[in-house]
């Protein structure tokens, strides 16, 4: 149900997901690029120009499952960051473009680590582009701000695995909005898009109400360690949970709501 068909420079290309991202079918995007019609020719000889590629092929290249017009077949795939590193190898004209994106893509990353400023401007423009408004922006913005500072916050203070991360975040969530953010997602209809995405101001002003207080809670009573944190998480969302309820009983409206933020009436003079 997964699989996909991408448009790649007018070529299609089959796509999966795995790991909750994406994952392209190698020989598909080495056709689009080549003016050969024999891809695993093709890749063989590649792989025999550039040791480099050859010696990490298994960690770039994944066989997964694609649909085809005679059923599922097994297929090398890559994700994003793999078929970046194939297409670098392959020395075509019709790859140029490519390369020369990626190269402007890592002067501006550079850019970027040497001036923080470049990085926000850079993201308040794609929000932009995509018709959200200026004080929804801002608010966005400071709601990346005070979720950092939470993170470097646990970070400080013991948490390391990923997984750490996600209950804890959930934990501020479920007390925030009765919702984990995975059950948050399904109530909006979402599936891989970011959630904050589509939080209206009220949603993103709670959740950032949440994570703050959780940071000073933490801060305040120098907790270390995954299960006093956890417990802080909770006490944090709790205080922007009392929030919602307050403002739900004084407005006689629920605070969270399945409309994503774009779609909103309201908003779609913003598209």
């Amino acid at each position: 149900m997964n699989n996909k068909i991408a448009i790649f420079k007018g070529k299609k290309v089959r796509r999966t997901i795995h790991d909750n991202e994406w994952w392209f079918v190698v020989e598909d995007v080495v056709l689009a690029l080549i003016d050969s019609r024999d891809a695993k020719q093709y890749i063989q000889r590649m792989k025999q120009r550039d040791a480099e590629i050859a010696k990490g092929w298994v960690q770039i290249v994944h066989t997964l499952e694609i649909g085809t017009k005679g059923g599922k077949q097994e297929m090398n795939c890559a994700n994003t960051e793999g078929i970046f590193r194939i297409i670098q190898s392959i020395p075509s004209p019709k790859a140029e473009p490519f390369k020369r994106w990626l190269a402007r893509v890592g002067y501006e990353r550079i850019k970027e680590i040497e001036d923080p400023e470049l990085a926000t401007k850079r993201t308040k423009a794609l929000y932009k582009a995509k018709g959200y408004s200026d004080s929804w922006i801002e608010k966005r913005m400071r709601g990346i701000a005070v979720r950092e500072e939470l993170t470097d916050e646990w970070s400080k203070r013991g948490l390391k695995q990923a997984r750490e991360y996600a209950i804890l975040t959930s934990e501020i969530s479920k007390a925030t909005f009765d919702m984990s953010p995975e059950e948050y997602k399904k109530f909006k209809n979402l599936q891989r898009e970011n959630l904050r995405d589509h939080m209206d101001d009220l949603e993103l002003i709670l959740t950032m109400l949440g994570e703050a207080t959780t940071t000073r809670l933490t801060q305040d009573k120098e907790s270390k360690s995954f299960k006093p944190l956890k417990k802080d998480a909770k006490e944090g969302g709790e205080v922007a949970g009392s929030t919602r309820k307050d403002i739900e009983k004084r407005t006689g409206k629920k605070i969270s709501i399945k409309n994503n933020y774009l779609k909103k009436p309201q908003n779609k003079k913003l598209s």
